[in-house]
């Protein structure tokens, strides 16, 4: 078995322990196929990504649950923040005479 010599002191008599590799020389562990760190995105409704701090526009009236108030086509919303969540609704943001909302990306379009 061809295993890598240690990242830290280049010994060569490294040896497997489950996930780690560990080399016994200078006690130095590290994991033998690292995760490749999933990168959160968003893309908008024309496929534009969305990162925080970015402009947005509303392209369709949206009802606000629990209120009697609607989000207007057209409306802009400034510095938005995206958060991985279980639904759909990854953006946060405050609109203006509305208060603090959860938006689903498919609703708006980068500004």
């Amino acid at each position: 078995m061809d295993l890598p010599n240690c990242p830290k002191c280049e010994s060569t008599y490294t040896y497997e322990d489950g996930a780690l590799i560990i080399c016994p020389e200078c006690a130095y562990e590290w994991e033998a196929n690292p995760a490749q760190k999933e990168e959160f995105t968003v893309k908008d409704s024309n496929g534009a990504m969305l990162r925080s701090g970015d402009d947005v526009t509303i392209i369709k009236d949206l009802k606000v649950k629990g209120s009697s108030s609607v989000v207007k086509v057209g409306t802009k919303i400034k510095n938005i923040r995206l958060v991985p969540s279980s639904d759909d609704h990854t953006i946060d943001c405050k609109i203006p005479k509305v208060g603090a909302l959860k938006i689903t990306p498919k609703f708006v379009k980068k500004a």
